[in-house]
């Protein structure tokens, strides 16, 4: 009896494979195979919006818009808002995809920029690598395989 995974010659009658370990199945064992399609969630929407006219001059919402997080906002109320998969940071971005301290969302009196911190798989604007771009309303921020938009009004006070 041979072993279907490596290959080897095995005793018959033996349940097992002696070099590999696999399980043997006898010669006359009918062979049945199954097959099926897994289902795989997809979180991406085509749109996202959030009503503009709620949000304080000033301040900014992202919105996940692919990813895990799907659907979540996120308020950009700070200074300086860290993104990233460490626990601390004030966007917690929970994918390997993303870096500990992946990037940072500044805000100035010119508006919102986001500012990337060195990470491994870079940070997106628009789906140009950036270390640094000024956002605008309704651009898209890519951070590991998350997709969030920017949502803005009014100027930073």
């Amino acid at each position: 009896m041979y072993c279907h995974n490596c290959g080897t010659r095995n005793p018959t009658g033996a349940k097992f494979c002696g070099a590999c370990g696999n399980t043997l199945q006898p010669a006359d064992a009918a062979e049945t195979t199954i097959s099926f399609i897994p289902e795989v969630p997809t979180y991406e929407t085509e749109e996202v919006s959030f009503p503009v006219e709620e949000i304080e001059e000033g301040k900014a919402v992202l919105v996940v818009k692919k990813g895990p997080e799907a659907g979540t906002n996120f308020f950009l109320e700070k200074d300086v808002v860290t993104c990233g998969r460490d626990s601390t940071c004030d966007i917690f971005l929970d994918d390997v995809t993303v870096s500990r301290r992946h990037a940072e969302i500044r805000r100035d009196a010119n508006g919102f920029t986001i500012v990337d911190s060195d990470s491994l798989n870079g940070t997106f604007v628009n789906r140009n690598r950036v270390d640094s771009a000024e956002l605008k309303n309704g651009d898209e921020i890519q951070i590991g395989k998350f997709k969030l938009v920017i949502f803005t009004e009014g100027s930073p006070s």
